[in-house]
């Protein structure tokens, strides 16, 4: 067999070194191309999801501040309890009974019942030092309130003294909330209410899984180490779908003047449960550190009772316009059952609500 000459072989390796660059940058240049193309597919993917998580966050920050009550574009459900001049509820009412104002203008009523729904309710309990020896009949009237739920209800508890924490929530089983109530031992330290009923608020607004909210706050209404201030809480209260009730444990009025904030606690406590459409009740200790209990488990009967008896309403508001103004309500009783006194007939609802923006 014929040898190749030397300048036969060189031509061939050139020819295929020439052959396996072309090959190799082809190579390359297809891979390139592919990451390029799997880079632009992942940013198309992700993109999205950056989208939502922005959306959901927006949306969470949003609670807080959402729309109060059941307002849509069409219609306003106002609970409404009444009750008589001795903090007794009054029932049996009829739809004819009642007048509603919305921003002065009286409305035509569309829809009326009495709600008995099962409701998400969060315990706002002190156990700051100024509660001292009341603390011990405070967490009775919590279990007595458990005790005359609605085997559906769910509850949320909420302990502070000098900072909120929520120790159990929501959730239906009563038995979690009654161990929970056993580690509570001692009234020590200073008193955030206003941080604690935010918190609770909050904790409707965001965890509830229920339509009907109510807060149960259990305090002598001093406050003296929160962050938030009283302004902004009413804010809140105006924007929340909840109710507050109060229950003031307070010292005789002849001890209560020991600090401004424990002097200012029972109006306090009350202009909450006004703005909310709730009741406040208060119980006094005696100058032994007593607790009258019989009262105490009485007040704690009507919260049970109440927010198992009020009467929604519904009503098309005249004016639709969506500029998320605030509508000052107005509930007024007409053409009573001669049984009853209407001089000493009080309506309870909340003061208002903000139209919505959308």
């Amino acid at each position: 067999m014929k040898k190749k000459a030397p300048k036969e072989l060189l031509s061939l390796f050139v020819l295929w070194y020439v052959f396996f660059s072309v090959s190799l940058f082809a190579q390359e240049t297809k891979a390139e191309n592919s990451d390029k193309k799997d880079k632009s597919l992942l940013e198309k993917a992700i993109t999205p999801i950056n989208k939502a998580a922005t959306t959901t966050f927006k949306v969470a920050q949003k609670i807080i501040h959402a729309p109060p009550m059941q307002v849509t574009v069409d219609e306003v459900q106002l609970r409404v309890s009444v009750v008589n001049d001795k903090n007794g509820l009054v029932t049996g009412l009829r739809p004819d009974n009642f007048e509603v104002f919305d921003d002065g203008v009286k409305q035509k009523i569309l829809g009326f019942f009495t709600d008995e729904d099962p409701a998400s309710i969060c315990i706002v309990l002190d156990y700051s030092g100024s509660l001292g020896y009341k603390l011990p009949l405070s967490i009775e009237a919590i279990r007595k309130i458990v005790k005359e739920s609605n085997p559906q209800d769910e509850y949320t508890l909420i302990v502070f003294n000098e900072k909120p924490d929520v120790v159990v929530g929501p959730v239906s089983n009563t038995q979690r909330l009654e161990d929970s109530l056993l580690s509570i031992q001692k009234a020590e330290g200073k008193t955030a209410l206003l941080d604690a009923i935010y918190l609770g608020l909050e904790t409707l607004k965001t965890g509830a899984t229920l339509n009907h909210k109510d807060l149960i706050v259990i305090s002598d209404g001093g406050d003296n180490h929160s962050r938030y201030t009283k302004k902004d809480v009413k804010r809140f209260l105006q924007e929340a779908d909840v109710q507050v009730y109060c229950i003031g444990i307070l010292e005789p009025p002849g001890l209560r003047n020991r600090s401004m904030e424990e002097a200012n606690g029972p109006d306090l406590l009350s202009e909450f449960s006004d703005i909310s459409g709730g009741r406040m009740f208060s119980v006094e200790g005696d100058s032994n550190d007593n607790l009258n209990e019989k009262e105490l488990m009485d007040v704690a009967d009507n919260i049970s009772f109440d927010i198992r008896n009020q009467y929604v309403i519904s009503y098309r508001p005249s004016n639709l316009v969506r500029d998320g103004k605030w509508r000052r309500l107005k509930v007024k009783l007409k053409d009573l059952p001669k049984t009853l006194n209407q001089q000493a007939i009080t309506p309870k609802f909340r003061s208002g609500y903000y139209a919505p923006t959308n």
